[in-house]
């Protein structure tokens, strides 16, 4: 049943092995914005550069929305697999499609209904509101190819497959950029085209892997009396799926709200955070990865009860978290500078100087979000997931209440929000390994008592 089985052989290597490829994955994916970024901070100017980077960031949370339904009924799935019971799994295969899907369709029909009341709340500077408008008019067609891409892909990686999402990205991602350059070069498309290629791109990828999984995963294909749902297997899944997209809403809610608070600083700030963030996500998406990986590993031991390696794997995971954050931090710290020259032109001092500021006070702390990312992936799989929300408010809530309270000191300004970030990773570390030393021995008990 299991592409890859987590719960035998050596616990680095399994893990390093099943993680790469969707590190390398969620890169590529990580390049459909940033080939945007690149494109349109290069040939269409600042103001286009801003507006197109604070759209990422809603589009950002919209896609944690649907990520965290996705993740939360892969951890479900993983549980099935380590128990090996393919009846249940292929039930909750059904039930989480159809939930998840539903939802999806009524997120795609919001957004456009409240475009303009989002786009108020994120205080969206006159000087690129029309830009930024038509940037979401056209990407948030790709809402449905968002969730098709990240469901296919939770439910292959839930089961060991982490290579075929890998292949169906990267080949998006080439003709995402392919589609950028004659789209917004050739045609002068403007930012409406760059949005043409991001959802086009997204649309081959979604499909794509939905079409490969029914064709190639027969055991992952649900039989007709699967369809037959019933009200207590959409709340199983549910009970899963809805608090981890309360966990990742939550953390895109309030990076969502600190980007408003960013917005009123003006276009300069605006543009140097847009760069910043694309340097930023690129260099900690694979700890998050990490975290993903290891939340697989923690569910399929979980349901195989066995709770020494799911114990030796937190510390291997951590060990591997931790060195590969603190070479990204030394390596970002340094070359703040050149990485911003990929997005904005040398003229553009002001810009610049912001930037590195923020590269160089949050970049230095990697370790912090790589760390949380791991115990997100950890109360998932133990069937915690309200610890991860937990987690998540005290990181965000930190982060919010920090970056509006030091950005409104005039003596201390924009460095405050940059400053909020790596205190709330500290406190929700400390919370949450704290939570696990205390209640261990009571959560290992669990293990051996689950169905």
């Amino acid at each position: 049943m299991l592409a890859r089985d987590l719960t035998q052989g050596g616990i680095t290597k399994t893990l390093v092995l099943f993680a790469l490829p969707m590190i390398a994955g969620n890169l590529l994916q990580q390049c459909y914005n940033i080939a945007d970024t690149l494109i349109v901070g290069r040939f269409l100017g600042a103001d286009a550069l801003a507006a197109v980077g604070s759209a990422y960031t809603l589009m950002t949370f919209l896609t944690s929305i649907l990520l965290g339904l996705a993740m939360g009924s892969g951890a479900l799935i993983s549980i099935c697999c380590g128990q090996r019971d393919s009846e249940r799994m292929r039930y909750t295969i059904t039930a989480s499609f159809v939930l998840i899907g539903v939802l999806a369709t009524a997120l795609s029909l919001l957004v456009y209904a409240f475009i303009d009341p989002i786009m108020a709340l994120l205080q969206v500077p006159q000087a690129v509101y029309g830009l930024m408008k038509d940037y979401l008019l056209v990407v948030f067609a790709g809402i449905i190819a968002t969730f098709l891409y990240n469901y296919f892909a939770c439910l292959l990686r839930a089961v060991g497959n982490s290579a075929a999402p890998l292949a169906f990205l990267g080949v998006a991602s080439v003709l995402n950029v392919v589609l950028d350059l004659v789209f917004v070069l050739r045609f002068s498309w403007g930012v409406a085209g760059a949005g043409f290629a991001t959802v086009l791109s997204q649309y081959l990828s979604g499909i794509g892997l939905a079409a490969y999984t029914w064709l190639r995963c027969p055991q992952l294909r649900p039989h007709r009396h699967h369809w037959r749902l019933s009200a207590s297997r959409f709340a199983e899944v549910g009970r899963y799926s809805l608090l981890t997209c309360m966990q990742q809403s939550i953390m895109n809610f309030g990076i969502l709200m600190v980007q408003g608070l960013v917005n009123s600083f003006g276009p300069a700030v605006m543009s140097a955070f847009a760069a910043a963030v694309k340097i930023d996500s690129f260099a900690y998406m694979p700890a998050q990865d990490l975290g993903n990986a290891f939340s697989t590993f923690v569910a399929q031991n979980y349901g195989a009860k066995k709770p020494r390696r799911i114990q030796q794997g937190i510390r291997q995971a951590v060990i591997l978290s931790v060195a590969f954050c603190v070479a990204v931090s030394a390596l970002v710290f340094v070359f703040a500078e050149p990485l911003l020259l990929l997005f904005v032109q040398p003229e553009e001092t002001e810009i610049l100087a912001i930037g590195v500021q923020y590269l160089h006070i949050e970049g230095a702390f990697y370790c912090g979000i790589g760390c949380l990312f791991l115990l997100y992936g950890l109360y998932r799989a133990i069937d915690r997931p309200g610890m991860s929300v937990v987690l998540t408010v005290i990181s965000l809530g930190t982060r919010v209440l920090l970056a509006y309270g030091l950005a409104a000191i005039p003596a201390i300004g924009v460095v405050g929000i940059w400053w909020s970030v790596p205190i709330g990773w500290f406190l929700a570390d400390v919370a949450g390994f704290g939570y696990y030393f205390l209640r261990r021995k009571a959560i290992q008990r669990e293990f051996l008592q689950i169905e």
